[in-house]
């Protein structure tokens, strides 16, 4: 068990001997102690004082706090002793009745993301902090107790200088002027809100600010916050429509006004994940302040962020799942309602993508190979602690539970879906709830039994296949019915709501002639709707993409896909036929050689970007992974070659041109190949309209480290170009990509021996392992089995790694390229030679699985 765990055993009780009303918090960043005498290392540590407020059973009970130091702790005015500090625990003596906890301590800040993190601009030395607690890292930050369900008000001060942008969960205020250039902030307490969502956001910001007129006439402050050296990079007005958009929606279908004073967003540096929810507060990963050419995909990628952290003021802030049980919930509302708002917006504005499509190319995809890895899991999972909730912030959890939810909208209606949702929210507001308390309500909106959603959907693994089965005389059927099938492993047959969408070639174009939609149970079932149709050039199951579920198509469907993909002009639709061609590929069913063919003679007319990336991606798995070792070179030139023809044939400046370069800078491995790319880099033989700008410019000189074309004085001059937090970042991962073998063992050491910042750690980790790096890498097979060892068994640093270091050393560092039968036997073996936790083994069964599928296909 790693340290600083909590389980859920211990939040139900501490649930029961414990009602928490209010923390009173003052951060003071001003480098000094309470008694003015400095901090021995300001730039490391800073102090905390807490008041909390709180009744209580007599019981022992702890609260939580990771700190350097306890400087004073007092319970009722009486003196808390040092014993009762264990690092991370404050144990307290309580009496009945209601009790005052006051404690003031030096902590620590982070470099991983966790806690309240601390970040120098190499652009121009400004400092940024913010806090990221989710799942129970305010600890980090003050004294608590760290669970969803003791909500609690939360009152912040800050002692910052005074020239900083300091923000938190309530509306920004005017500082107070003290001595040495430090100023106070006093925020107005919040509502009751659990402390993952709390936060601090201080530094240099360059602001943006707006308002939201409601249509009852009352307003909304909104404000948009990043880095002084990336502020001309802001395309605020974009932000501001998509965010009042956003409010738009989510205030008319959930039928409550939004439930905070106003709404802050920031984009702060070298973030995990892509942003969090904090209340009236929400921090994004900088990435999304886009400082050079990006597809459409990007942004409306953004776009889908940005609904999805706000569908959490209601569903997560508002109301509360009582423990991490319910995670799932949690965030699969979200990105199911994200997408329900894009699609409100599409309508109404008509200047979007589907959102659908998007889904199902992009969050579908990373379910659906989630779903089928040996760590596969029921949506409702057990998170028996937080080791379990770190390790299922996964596909299954957002993406699965998304489309199960999809599924349910189907089921039981849109307009009654939505009315059981404005019910729940009004009779739990800031309270917390289990699943049952939503589905209770979604019942009596639509008047459905929904006993069979609970166990076939959420508490059940695995994916299931269906295909069309019927006899036919003439051209039309006779008999129409629908096959399900499960692995074995997980058998369950689901009662699910589909479509079935009859295609036909209509002049230039495969359109929908027909569509039925229905339910199907069991291992087959009878669809009368069909008799009698004729037969058409595609037949598409789970048409609309209604279900979560694999289709198999039959020979002659195959076959109108093969051909005319191109010409299908539905997104949706399209969508649904790259899912289940690629599955086809994944499961070894089709040969990475027809899968290349196929991207090639569709993706330069797919008008859904997300999609135009994913496939291109997944061609190049195919190749790299899938194909035959003896046919790769081959797969891999015709690839590279079809490339090359689409990009002439792209228009200028688009989109299109910018993926296709990307995905060519992927491809090369040759001399020529090389040469390419470094004239582009050089400014010559530029594609027509292509800008070669910072971001592309570090692509291009990344894949030229990883065939040994470029090296040290390249990266140094780009960096020296490039003076930013990104280029760093940038720069360390080309040197990890490097095809030479002092950059390689300086690239392990600084992932897996030094204390490395989290995005630069995920930029080595990420390009360490390349293709035709054999000899160089080879050693290294060893030694992640060794580090493996190491993070079990809580050696030296690891002992104290936060979770993502961790996890992107045990993901990302296995050694895919070289994963051949024999290391699968030495694996095993060392395996099975020791007791690894849980949350260690999964990362690298996870990966073993993604290897053997490999091997698999190879030899199909």
């Amino acid at each position: 068990m790693f340290r600083a765990n909590i389980t859920r055993d211990e939040a139900n009780l501490r649930s029961r001997q414990l009602r928490v009303a209010s923390y009173e918090v003052l951060v003071d960043l001003s480098g000094k102690r309470p008694d003015a005498t400095p901090l021995e290392a300001p730039e490391k540590t800073f102090v905390s004082t807490t008041t909390v407020r709180f009744s209580s059973i007599a019981c022992v009970a702890n609260a939580n706090v990771i700190a350097e130091e306890i400087l004073s702790a007092t319970l009722d005015g009486e003196a808390v002793g040092p014993e009762a500090f264990d690092g991370e625990h404050l144990t307290l003596n309580l009496t009945e009745g209601d009790h005052l906890l006051q404690v003031t301590a030096v902590m620590r800040f982070s470099r991983t993301g966790e806690g309240l993190h601390r970040f120098i601009d190499p652009a121009d030395d400004k400092t940024y902090l913010y806090t990221q607690f989710e799942v129970a890292d305010a600890r980090r930050m003050y004294v608590t107790f760290e669970q969803p369900d003791l909500k609690a008000t939360f009152q912040l001060s800050v002692l910052a200088p005074q020239n900083w942008t300091v923000l938190s969960n309530a509306p920004a205020v005017e500082p107070v002027a003290q001595a040495d250039g430090i100023a106070r902030w006093d925020f107005a307490a919040t509502p009751r809100i659990s402390t993952y969502i709390t936060a601090l956001v201080a530094g240099d910001f360059h602001s943006e600010h707006d308002t939201y007129q409601r249509a009852d006439g009352s307003t909304i402050p909104l404000s948009i916050h990043v880095r002084d050296s990336v502020a001309q990079h802001l395309d605020a007005d974009r932000i501001f429509e998509t965010t009042k958009r956003g409010f738009a929606v989510f205030e008319e279908h959930f039928g409550r006004p939004y439930p905070f004073d106003d709404y802050a967003q920031i984009f702060v540096p070298e973030f995990n994940f892509g942003a969090m929810e904090n209340a009236g507060c929400i921090t994004f990963r900088d990435e999304y302040i886009f400082r050079s050419r990006q597809t459409a995909a990007s942004y409306e990628s953004r776009d889908n962020t940005i609904l999805h952290e706000m569908a959490h003021m209601w569903f997560g802030d508002l109301v509360t799942m009582t423990w991490w049980d319910d995670l799932w919930l949690n965030e699969s509302f979200a990105e199911w309602a994200s997408h329900f708002a894009q699609e409100e917006i599409r309508a109404r504005y008509g200047d979007r993508a589907n959102p659908w499509a998007t889904f199902s190319n992009s969050r579908k995809t990373w379910a659906y190979r989630q779903d089928q890895l040996p760590s596969t899991h029921p949506i409702a999972a057990d998170m028996v602690d937080l080791e379990a909730v770190e390790l299922n912030f996964d596909g299954i959890t957002y993406a699965k539970g998304a489309s199960a939810l999809r599924q349910l909208v189907a089921f039981v209606g849109k307009e009654d879906f939505l009315a059981g949702v404005r019910a729940y929210f009004a009779k739990h507001a800031f309270g917390n709830t289990q699943l049952p308390d939503l589905l209770a309500e979604l019942e009596v909106a639509s008047g459905r039994d929904l006993g069979f959603f609970t166990s076939q959907w959420l508490q059940t693994a695995g994916v299931n296949t269906i295909a069309a089965d019927w006899d036919e005389e003439d051209g039309e059927f006779t008999r129409f019915a629908i096959r399900q099938w499960a692995s074995p492993q997980w058998p369950t047959l689901r009662r699910q709501r589909i479509a079935v969408g009859l295609y036909n070639l209509v002049d230039d174009s495969l359109v929908r002639t027909e569509r039925f939609e229905f339910d199907i149970d069991g291992e087959s079932t009878a669809v009368p709707e069909l008799l009698h149709a004729r037969r058409p050039d595609l037949l598409l199951l789970n048409d609309d993409d209604l279900s979560y579920t694999k289709i198999r198509l039959d020979p002659r469907s195959l076959g109108t896909l093969v051909a005319h993909i191109h010409q299908l002009d539905d997104e949706v639709a399209r969508a649904l036929a790259w899912g289940a061609t690629w599955d086809l590929t994944r499961d070894g069913e089709m040969t990475a050689s027809d899968y290349v063919d196929l991207v090639l003679r569709g993706v330069g007319v797919e008008t859904d970007l997300t999609a135009v990336n994913a496939l291109l991606a997944q061609a190049r798995l195919a190749i790299d992974y899938y194909a035959p070792r003896d046919d790769r070179a081959a797969v891999a030139r015709r690839f590279t070659a079809g490339l090359a023809q689409l990009l002439k044939e792209a228009e200028p400046g688009s989109d299109h041109q910018l993926a296709l370069v990307r995905a060519l800078a992927l491809s090369i491995d040759s001399e020529p190949g090389a040469a390419v790319l470094a004239a582009w880099l050089a400014g010559e033989e530029v594609p027509e309209g292509l800008a070669v700008d910072a971001d592309l410019r570090w692509r291009l000189l990344t894949e030229l480290a990883r065939v040994g074309a470029a090296g040290e004085a390249e990266i140094a001059a780009e960096l020296d170009r490039d003076p930013t937090s990104t280029g760093a970042e940038k720069a360390a991962g080309a040197r990890s990509a490097s095809k030479d073998a002092d950059a390689k063992a300086a690239a392990w050491a600084a992932a897996t021996e030094q204390d490395t910042p989290n995005e630069t750690h995920f930029q080595i980790t990420s390009q360490f392992w390349q293709l035709d790096q054999d000899e160089i890498l080879t050693p290294y097979v060893d030694r992640y089995l060794e580090v493996v060892d190491d993070i079990g068994n809580q050696r030296g640093r690891w002992a104290t790694a936060s979770t993502t270091i961790r996890q992107h050393v045990l993901g990302l560092l296995f050694p895919r390229p070289l994963a051949d039968r024999a290391f699968i036997a030495t694996l095993d073996a060392f395996l099975a030679e020791r007791a690894l936790p849980d949350s260690v083994k999964r990362l690298v069964l996870e990966r073993r699985d993604d290897a053997l599928r490999a091997l698999h296909n190879q030899g199909a």
